[in-house]
């Protein structure tokens, strides 16, 4: 996001105006001001000046919204500081009307999932160091993670029991403590061979436990809070710009297993989701996407 001392001199009138004249809280101005920020990102990718835009840009801009995975509240308060602002250049008489009066914000949509990119996927899977016993072990929780779709606390009970290498598959104990079969793919079976191999002897210590995944100090199972803190770590050395969870990879997994043309009803038989409208939340993220990139690239947009 753009540094908005750099912001039209117009954009900085308008949050003066909210400032002084309406007494808003400090707070709330600079949720305007980061909000307005994106405004200014996104006229920037259009050549354009923000008041040079119109509703056609705008409605691009709520579509970009809802594709980087901003809750509908968080898009309804970027579309109510638009709309001010926009109504600002109309009474400042730089506008003779405005073009987002018309703009909706998405309040009945409901919230996309968060998501990887495929490059992002790599560079996350990239970061443990496989030399040691605990990195071998996140390197293959990771694989297998993006390799299922499963839930963390899913993944964090399978036992060395639940998964048959040879056959590519393991079995899950998911909600309502209804079992399913899921296939683990050859890069997370090799990844999970080797951790199986000399990483899990080495974290057990001689110590005997059921659970597939261990904890590096103790030799007892993984915890999900323990895999949380992995996750975000290693988010953070990959350089990825927003905060990630165990559920990141599992939308990602949903996402672009969807993207290549996998059926709707495979996909929730995956995930272990017991009604086909919870699956549908993914083809939001493939419509909003397919419209912002027809906005980007179609010459005619």
């Amino acid at each position: 996001m753009p540094d908005f001392e750099h912001a039209p001199d117009e954009m900085i009138g308008f949050l003066d105006e909210i400032r002084v004249s309406r007494r808003l809280a400090a707070n709330t101005v600079l949720a305007y001001e980061r909000d307005l920020a994106r405004l200014c990102a996104f006229a920037k990718q259009r050549d354009r000046a923000p008041a040079a835009l119109d509703r056609g840009d705008l409605e691009a801009f709520v579509r970009e919204l809802m594709v980087s995975g901003l809750s509908p509240r968080s898009v309804a308060r970027h579309v109510a500081g638009v709309r001010g602002f926009y109504r600002f250049l109309v009474l400042d008489g730089r506008l003779t009307a405005s073009p987002a009066d018309d703009v909706q914000a998405p309040r009945a949509w409901p919230a996309l999932p968060r998501f990887l990119s495929l490059d992002e996927v790599d560079r996350l899977l990239d970061q443990p160091d496989t030399g040691t016993p605990a990195g071998l072990r996140d390197r293959a929780l990771l694989e297998v993670l993006y390799a299922t779709g499963m839930r963390v606390s899913e993944l964090v009970n399978l036992r060395v029991g639940d998964v048959n290498l040879d056959r590519g598959l393991l079995t899950c104990l998911g909600k309502g403590a209804k079992e399913r079969m899921i296939p683990v793919g050859e890069a997370a079976a090799a990844w999970t061979r080797r951790y199986l191999a000399s990483a899990r002897p080495a974290l057990l210590k001689r110590r005997e436990s059921v659970h597939l995944f261990l904890n590096a100090r103790r030799g007892r199972a993984l915890s999900r809070v323990g895999f949380w803190g992995i996750i975000k770590k290693y988010g953070r050395q990959a350089g990825l710009t927003r905060e990630i969870s165990p559920h990141t990879l599992r939308h990602s997994f949903a996402t672009h297993l969807l993207e290549r043309g996998a059926d709707l009803r495979i996909i929730q038989t995956l995930l272990g989701h017991a009604d086909l409208s919870t699956t549908q939340i993914y083809t939001h993220i493939l419509d909003a996407r397919l419209r912002a990139i027809h906005d980007e690239f179609h010459p005619r947009a």
